[in-house]
């Protein structure tokens, strides 16, 4: 069993959410942001865990909203959670480490908190299947002496992410980026308690965005 299916929503929340983390609050304002950004009318969210942003969706913005994880639990509550979207919101359980063929395409692609737990490579392959206009991507920054995962009651829930982990930097992402095609347009960093940060970088593809 892949780590992240192990891992309970209720774990993952309630640790995010402390507040000497506070990532579930910071990534749902950053959404906010993300959401509004560019004339796109359909936004796939990858690693979409229990929806956390799904309540800045604008229907009249989007018609279609496509939530993409690995673990099924994650997906069930996004739809209990979210029957406002009912219509609009379609769940998709993929490991994209694996398989992207059921992925359709769309004009956003959000990835917060994902690229560090697939890698680069099923990261392209990934992008290339959905063909976005524009991705954006939001990253762990570790400026601190402590590990990537923040110290909580909670932290044994995450010890096998280690196995899947990846240490992810925005210039690494850019020349990742870059080899398929698409151009950085925006930077923008929220600082974290424990010296760690939320970096948002979004990229345009090449030739066809401003």
């Amino acid at each position: 069993m892949h780590p992240w299916e192990e891992i309970s929503l209720s774990d993952y929340e309630q640790h995010m959410s402390l507040d000497s983390v506070r990532q579930l609050q910071t990534l749902d304002s950053m959404m906010k942001d993300q959401l509004g950004a560019y004339p796109a009318d359909t936004v796939m969210i990858l690693g979409v865990a229990g929806g956390n942003g799904l309540g800045h969706i604008d229907t009249a913005k989007y018609r279609k909203v496509y939530g993409v994880d690995i673990n099924a639990e994650y997906l069930r509550a996004v739809k209990d959670r979210y029957p406002a979207l009912n219509g609009v919101l379609e769940c998709i359980r993929a490991d994209l480490t694996d398989d992207t063929s059921v992925l359709p395409t769309a004009g956003l692609l959000i990835a917060d908190l994902l690229i560090e737990y697939i890698g680069f490579d099923a990261f392209k392959a990934t992008v290339s299947r959905v063909s976005p206009g524009y991705v954006s991507c939001i990253i762990q920054v570790n400026t601190d002496e402590e590990g990537w995962v923040s110290d909580s009651p909670y932290l044994h829930a995450f010890d096998r992410l280690d196995e899947v982990h990846h240490q992810i930097g925005e210039d690494t992402l850019t020349k990742a980026m870059a080899d398929i095609g698409y151009r950085r347009i925006y930077t923008a960093s929220e600082p974290l308690p424990n010296g760690k940060a939320l970096l948002r970088a979004d990229y345009g593809r090449t030739g066809g965005c401003p």
